[in-house]
């Protein structure tokens, strides 16, 4: 063979080689995981609730794999940390809703940033929840766009662009997208899918990952009318008495609350079903993975499928939600899988489907489902899952459990507490979690407990929950930067308090700042401005009645440490309700 031919023959193969590597990873599934906010287990028709309308949800429910054993945190950000890393929260850093304790550790590595190994375009649309400034954001952790509200809730006092709105939040509002603020016009779960479906018609000629997380039906419980409407002259009390463990009444506010839940969940399901509907036109239904899934139990009382507890529980009815799993190009639908699974498993299982490599260089706690859903033979009834919720971080015995198998520890008592203060229910002949065995199984009772003590020493002992994550002040990447109060740290349970001790953890670049402080009411005239920084301290004095005071050219040394503000007169600390900092 002449040399021509040799190299019109290695560029033949060159070109078949890259047709062939173009082919798999065309091949490889999109992946779309859809969570909500605070909406239970019984608040959809696919589990029994005949007053709540959600038909693309049950349509969806009846063609997909369905996890009906499926368990989360009690609470919003820990599930979320677990589900984007595959890791109990505390390992991530995540230990509270707010009080400072909702910021990811950046050096945690999230579903999409595994999925840039297979050069996945990664999109995330409504409440992250998970840290609101660099480095913890999502396009700081893997996604290429990103539009959210900023901490736990829209208006809450961390999303300082709407919580001014009062009762109007969720309509119109301030976004960031991509780290900036945004006015949106419509209301803020029509936005995040529209948004969510804008991204998924740009990139469905090659793979993707969609992260469409609802902040509804969280509170404020705000929704359109036309969805109101819907349930004004319902009684949900009718379904939520089938609740046969229940020994309370719904009163008419919680009655109120659930109409407007319904409403709320409503919407998402017309949302869902808009995301659906253009998967479906765009051609690429089979080769997409879809992943519904709640964050948590109800906050209000409601029909809840008989189980005991609500949001912020470890019985049952806080942390056992929904899982749908569908990929038509490899499974077929409408099958239950009954084991015990849990959202620490839904990173391996992606990935293993998107054939890219779980991080090697972090504890991952969770399973892949594949064997599950491929029925092949596994015994995962040694795997303990671990659940807990206090607030700042978890209180040995106190709202904790850990489940193994059909059986599960839960503690209600003091650190000190005998194996008889403890509760143990046989969750498979009593999944509603009404008969205490314990004392009939003191000697199993101990060993789960030990387990319990093994895993909590471990998780307390983690290295992104001693060293807290600090927030950049000073950054390239943020420049200025807003503090706002859900990352505040300080006195326990702060909030919108005025007269309370607050700081920030941050690490800062060395500079010089202007730095504005905004305050929720004016603050009185004749008292100071304080800012300390470690050991150093800046004060202003301030002559006027006012609610936003300014310490321009302030020398900051590099440091990581606590950033405290507060106005002081009188011997009263005003808290700011928000800092801005920005490197001159």
């Amino acid at each position: 063979m002449t040399f021509k031919s040799n190299r019109i023959l290695i560029v033949i193969l060159l070109f078949l080689a890259t047709t062939i590597s173009f082919s798999q990873e065309s091949n490889l599934p999109n992946v779309i995981l859809i969570i909500t906010d605070d909406q239970g287990y019984g608040d959809f028709g696919f589990t029994g609730n005949d007053q709540i309308k959600t038909p693309v949800l049950d349509a969806l429910s009846k063609r997909s794999i369905r996890f009906n054993n499926f368990y989360v945190s009690p609470v919003c950000a820990p599930t979320r940390s677990s589900l984007m890393t595959g890791r109990y929260s505390l390992r991530t850093g995540v230990r509270d809703t707010y009080n400072g304790g909702a910021i990811m550790a950046s050096n945690e590595v999230t579903i999409a940033e595994m999925l840039k190994q297979a050069n996945y375009k990664t999109g995330m649309y409504g409440k992250w929840h998970l840290g609101d400034n660099y480095p913890s954001r999502p396009i700081d952790q893997g996604f290429d766009e990103s539009l959210i509200h900023l901490s736990g809730g829209m208006g809450q006092v961390g999303d300082f662009t709407t919580y001014f709105q009062g009762d109007r939040s969720y309509f119109d509002p301030v976004l960031w997208y991509n780290g900036q603020p945004r006015m949106y016009d419509g209301y803020c779960s029509d936005i995040f899918t529209d948004n969510a479906i804008n991204f998924i018609e740009k990139n469905h000629k090659a793979p993707f990952f969609c992260y469409l997380s609802f902040n509804a039906p969280h509170t404020p419980l705000q929704v359109p009318d036309e969805y109101y409407q819907m349930y004004a002259d319902i009684d949900p009390s009718i379904t939520f008495e089938k609740n046969k463990s229940s020994k309370v009444k719904m009163n008419e506010k919680d009655k109120e609350d659930a109409r407007k839940v319904y409403a709320m969940v409503s919407n998402i399901d017309d949302n869902i079903g808009k995301v659906i509907s253009k998967v479906k036109s765009l051609g690429i239904e089979d080769n997409t993975i879809i992943i519904f899934m709640t964050d948590n139990g109800p906050q209000q009382l409601r029909y809840v499928g008989g189980m005991r507890g609500l949001k912020g529980s470890v019985y049952r009815g806080g942390i056992r939600v929904p899982l749908l799993f569908s990929y038509p190009n490899q499974f077929k639908g409408n099958k239950d899988i009954e084991t015990t699974t849990a959202h620490i498993d839904i990173l391996p299982t992606i990935a293993k489907l998107c054939r890219v490599e779980a991080p090697k260089n972090k504890k991952i706690d969770g399973n892949s489902l594949l064997p599950l859903i491929k029925n092949e033979k596994v015994d995962w009834a040694e795997r303990s899952l671990f659940f807990y919720w206090t607030r700042r971080y978890p209180e040995l015995y106190n709202n904790i459990a850990i489940q193994k198998g059909d059986y599960k520890l839960v503690g209600k008592t003091n650190y000190n507490a005998p194996i008889e203060d403890f509760q143990m229910f046989d969750i498979k002949n009593d999944p509603n979690e009404q008969n205490n065995i314990v004392l009939k199984n003191k000697n199993f009772a101990k060993g789960l407990k030990q387990n319990l003590n093994q895993i909590y020493k471990e998780l307390i002992s983690s290295n992104n929950l001693i060293n807290q994550p600090s927030i950049s002040v000073g950054s390239e990447f943020e420049n200025p930067i807003i503090l706002n109060r859900n990352d505040a740290g300080g006195e326990r349970g702060i909030w919108n308090q005025e007269e309370i001790f607050g700081k920030w953890y941050v690490d800062v670049a060395e500079g010089h700042y202007n730095i504005k402080f905004k305050f929720i009411k004016p603050v009185e005239p004749k008292g100071r401005m304080i800012l300390e920084t470690d050991a150093i301290v800046n004060q202003l004095k301030i002559d006027m009645e006012t609610d936003f005071i300014e310490m321009k050219n302030i020398y900051l040394p590099k440091m990581t440490g606590n950033l405290i503000p507060f106005y002081m007169k009188n011997n009263k600390r005003i808290l700011p309700f928000l800092v801005e900092i920005e490197k001159i």
